[in-house]
């Protein structure tokens, strides 16, 4: 199956943001609950454990990555249902990332940003994001789950390109 890049980017004062939509026929209080209830998120990214709060720091299992890592996910901000703020740091860096969810035409508009310090590596992050957001979607109307091998390398020019 051919997917297409809905990535965008934009420079800042400190940094890139790389911002990918999805919009859902849905109030935005379900879809708060798709990327903020364990269970749910379970379905799309992993399941997540630990005392939830702005401040705060709780564990989650990258369950569609090799080896389900769990890993520590702080909350920078949690007002709901409009904006999520988290951060994480690993081997490959610091993540920080927002997903703000808006009412459009009927339904739910979520952007998801992942504010860059650099944009190397962005030829494998896009896809991956692409990904991840596909599975949120399909968890959500009931289709099957995307592959990743749908995702990259095939995206991976059209997100080193948006960094030229």
């Amino acid at each position: 199956m051919s997917r297409f890049p809905t990535g965008r980017l934009f420079r800042t004062e400190k940094g890139s943001d790389l911002v990918l939509t999805r919009t859902f026929r849905a109030p935005a209080e379900d879809v708060w609950a798709s990327i903020t209830e364990p269970d749910r998120t379970a379905r799309w990214f992993g399941p997540w454990e630990g005392d939830a709060g702005p401040g705060r720091t709780v564990k989650v299992q990258l369950l569609f990555e090799e080896g389900a890592p769990w890993y520590d996910l702080r909350i920078d901000a949690c007002e709901a249902p409009r904006r999520l703020a988290v951060s994480s740091l690993d081997e490959s860096g610091a993540w920080h990332l927002e997903l703000l969810l808006s009412e459009v035409d009927g339904g739910t508009e979520l952007r998801f940003v992942q504010h860059l310090e650099t944009e190397d590596g962005i030829g494998e992050i896009g896809p991956g994001w692409e990904y991840y957001l596909d599975l949120l979607v399909a968890s959500r109307d009931g289709t099957t789950a995307p592959s990743f091998d749908d995702y990259y390398p095939s995206l991976k020019a059209y997100f080193t390109d948006l960094a030229q």
